[in-house]
């Protein structure tokens, strides 16, 4: 969607909206909405989908209206409707509970998260107890712990856990990292790992994705010369949030996680000159519109978009959606 530039308002006061390139919607999360879509076109109504299918709140509600049911668990679902799984991927557990019931189910997993699933399997398979570094109870750390026997894969979550972590006997060691985290936080985390354990091995590739690494270098530059930075996303969002985070390491003077426009406190702008927009890789264009909107409403706005890497990423949809 095209940000159209705002009219001229030479009797309010001057404010600069600066744009961050990327932002919004990453491949993933794009896939991930579609075969809920798709699902719903080829089946019928009710499509059910196990968690929230990315996290954000109007994207789920959007689905809702169209016909998705979001549960919790699979023994909410009937056995006679296609389940989704979520982008954040699922324990093991998950797919062979369908299987047992012979459910049909349709894998939303996004395929950078499947991929760190795969490096785990490897690095067990060699006999390698797994440091995974994440965020507690996310769903996307749960759905990789579960991929293995229980005790196979420690959580260290800060620099302080990963000071004490201790290695379970004897045990070859190697890492892994939730997708979504704040690249600078990791790089630290993984100074104190490698300290302790020189012999960690490097992942095949880096597990933070693209998406991210991309939305945050973005946001470091809006921080660098922006009075506050607004950041639109759910608040149960780990990069959403990873980004408000980084905004105000990089120098922004205030920084604001938003739904939408509608959660914006204008006193925000007090002294303000100059204002960042990005948004996390689970939130729609509209809403990015809407807030650039909301802010040319207020002020006499010219905006600016920043210069950042042009994502062309796509993945398959499942073959079941495309036949």
């Amino acid at each position: 969607m095209t940000i159209h530039a705002p009219i001229p308002r030479p009797d309010r006061r001057p404010l600069t909206i600066r744009l961050a390139t990327p932002r919004g919607f990453c491949a993933g999360v794009d896939r991930a909405i579609q075969i809920v879509e798709r699902a719903l076109e080829k089946y019928g109504a009710p499509v059910y989908v196990r968690h929230e299918i990315v996290h954000n709140r109007h994207v789920v509600e959007r689905l809702k209206a169209m016909g998705a049911v979001f549960v919790r668990e699979l023994d909410e679902c009937p056995d006679d409707r296609p389940v989704v799984f979520s982008a954040h991927g699922v324990p093991k557990s998950v797919p062979a509970g369908a299987r047992a019931r012979d459910l049909f189910f349709l894998d939303a997993t996004c395929p950078l998260v499947s991929k760190v699933h795969v490096e785990a399997e490897r690095h067990h398979a060699a006999g390698r107890h797994i440091i995974l570094i994440g965020h507690t109870g996310h769903p996307e750390v749960v759905g990789t712990m579960g991929q293995l026997p229980a005790g196979a894969i420690s959580l260290v979550e800060t620099v302080a856990d990963a000071e004490a972590f201790q290695r379970p006997g004897e045990a070859a060691l190697a890492y892994a990292t939730q997708t979504t985290l704040s690249v600078d936080d990791t790089a630290e985390i993984l100074a104190v790992l490698k300290r302790r354990f020189p012999e960690l091995p490097d992942p095949h590739k880096e597990d933070i994705c693209y998406a991210t690494t991309n939305r945050q270098e973005a946001v470091k530059r809006l921080g660098e010369g922006c009075d506050l930075v607004l950041v639109v996303g759910s608040k149960n969002s780990s990069n959403s949030a990873r980004l408000v985070e980084v905004a105000i390491r990089a120098g922004a003077r205030d920084a604001r996680l938003v739904d939408d426009a509608g959660h914006v406190d204008w006193s925000w702008f007090d002294g303000v000159s100059t204002v960042g927009v990005t948004a996390g890789a689970s939130a729609p264009e509209p809403l990015i519109a809407a807030l650039v909107d909301a802010i040319a409403d207020r002020f006499d706005a010219t905006v600016v978009e920043d210069a950042g890497e042009r994502e062309t990423v796509t993945f398959k949809l499942p073959r079941a959606l495309t036949d």
